[in-house]
């Protein structure tokens, strides 16, 4: 789908669709709704005054040969309360119009969008919107309706250098959160650890990144005992992947972020088998990596001032011969010991090994994501990915980005007085706690592995995948994260406040 910019007026625009914003209440708006309604003689303020559900958030009304405008349709997007409007409402009334209208056999139209943010915010917001809505999951059906796409949509804006730029930003930013949805998506038998290392290899070729992949030998050399445990019931290899970002002019004092993420290509449990409702979304248990391949995708283009690193251990959790057992004990690449109570707690431990290995590699701050806990679900359900971090004003930053970005974080509690429950007679740790305040222990757990570096843990159980649609995104991989990451990594340079 091709996106661009058209600084013609709306309502001369020879198009298929034209999509305008509608507000609750106030209506019109401002420009350019207001625009459009002189231009049909009224017609627009009289559909939203006649019309209860007018305005409401993402509610859609369709008109035929609108009078007074070049256009063949008119669609009437509700964008919500006008005083509470932002670039997020933007962003997902944008999606919601491309949902409808592709639904409707419209290969192109113009969206024609106001707000009282800056021409920049709008283009990028509307623009990401329309790339991350464009999405299908159905990539293995045999029957796909290929006369169900957008081909090209034109943002109504000011031919503007900066809202060009702002396009650009939108393109890489949701091109990696698609792509991230693309690897989430894939089932495990075409997705198994060693091919998401192939995959890793192409986009370090296309960008330009440095790769090194950590086989089974190489790991066992670094006694990386909880990564490897993790994958010997399978008979897929394990690996660790490393793919490097070094900007050419970075300062040596330069915060070097390292992005670690869980890539178990598929859960079963292991020996704590999982039971079968539901199993078959357990391919998505490599979101986490799939999110900082993704991540590291784009920041070859934006090319941000300081090193980025990604580390994403990648490993199926199946119930063979060789599995491990509970009341196994592995002792990890850092020297301490873990008792398995449960094997199906498994991204914790492969986390752990790899979190250590980031800070030998140098990386002076760490976000980890993973789908680790059903825990989260039940505190936050599907809407808030539940953060950790040992460090507030690296926490800060990570939730300013969230906000920018448009995708909901909610801070939780890392008290001492959770490691509690984690003890164990055997071992230094076991690797569960308790049922209460289960992802929280899992973060306690995490953090003994980051030790004093800042450090940032994203459960992202709930949020990775839709179990339902939305108006303006499909069921299945939601690609969460993504771009909070990426405006993370881009702050870099301004991160004189994280020392200390």
């Amino acid at each position: 789908m091709n996106i661009t910019v058209n600084p013609q007026s709306p309502d001369t625009i020879a198009t298929e669709a034209l999509a305008i914003l509608v507000f609750e209440k106030d209506g019109l708006g401002a420009e350019p709704a207001r625009r459009l309604d002189a231009a049909t003689g009224g017609l627009l303020a009289e559909l939203c005054h006649s019309d209860p559900s007018a305005g409401k958030a993402f509610e859609t009304t369709l008109l035929f040969r609108p009078a007074g405008l070049a256009a063949r349709r008119l669609l009437l997007v509700g964008a919500g309360k006008a005083e509470s409007f932002t670039a997020d409402q933007l962003r997902k009334a944008a999606g919601a119009a491309l949902r409808y209208l592709k639904n409707h056999g419209v290969h192109e139209f113009v969206l024609a969008a106001g707000g009282s943010f800056t021409l920049e915010a709008r283009v990028q917001a509307a623009a990401e919107g329309l790339w991350i809505a464009d999405f299908e999951p159905d990539s293995y059906k045999t029957d796909r309706q290929d006369d169900r796409r957008i081909d090209a949509v034109a943002l109504a804006a000011p031919a503007d250098p900066a809202a060009q730029a702002a396009l650009e930003r939108a393109r890489i930013g949701a091109r990696a959160q698609n792509f991230a949805r693309e690897l989430i998506n894939e089932p495990a038998n075409r997705l198994t650890p060693s091919e998401l290392v192939a995959r890793a290899r192409q986009v370090a070729a296309e960008t330009g990144l440095d790769l090194e992949v950590l086989d089974r030998q190489a790991m066992t050399a670094l006694k990386m005992g909880a990564l490897l445990g993790v994958a010997q019931g399978s008979d897929e290899p394990p690996a660790l992947i490393i793919l490097r970002y070094r900007p050419p002019t970075a300062s040596p004092s330069a915060p070097h972020l390292g992005l670690v993420g869980k890539a178990v290509t598929f859960d079963s449990g292991g020996i704590s088998i999982k039971p079968a409702e539901g199993m078959e979304k357990m391919k998505y248990d490599m979101a986490g990596g799939a999110t900082m391949i993704a991540v590291m995708r784009a920041l070859a283009e934006l090319k941000p001032s300081a090193p980025v690193t990604a580390f994403v251990p990648t490993v199926e959790n199946m119930p063979g011969g060789r599995a491990q057992r509970p009341g196994d004990v592995q002792t990890t690449m850092s020297g301490k010991t873990v008792e398995v109570i449960n094997t199906d707690a498994e991204g914790r431990l492969i986390l752990a090994d790899a979190l250590t290995y980031a800070r030998r590699q140098g990386c002076t701050h760490l976000v980890d994501a993973a789908t680790l806990t059903g825990a989260i679900v039940v505190a936050l359900g599907h809407h808030n990915v539940g953060v950790f971090a040992n460090h507030q004003p690296f926490l800060n930053h990570l939730l300013d980005s969230a906000r920018r970005c448009g995708e909901k974080m909610w801070p939780m509690p890392l008290d001492d007085d959770y490691k509690d429950q984690l003890k164990s007679l055997i071992a230094d740790l076991p690797n569960v706690g308790n049922r209460w305040g289960g992802a929280i222990t899992a973060a306690m757990f995490l953090k003994e592995f980051a030790e004093t570096t800042p450090w940032i843990h994203l459960d992202i159980a709930g949020t990775a995948w839709l179990e339902e649609s939305r108006p303006y995104m499909p069921k299945g991989p939601s690609g969460v994260a993504v771009r909070t990451l990426i405006d993370l990594a881009q702050q870099m340079s301004d991160w004189a406040t994280l020392s200390g």
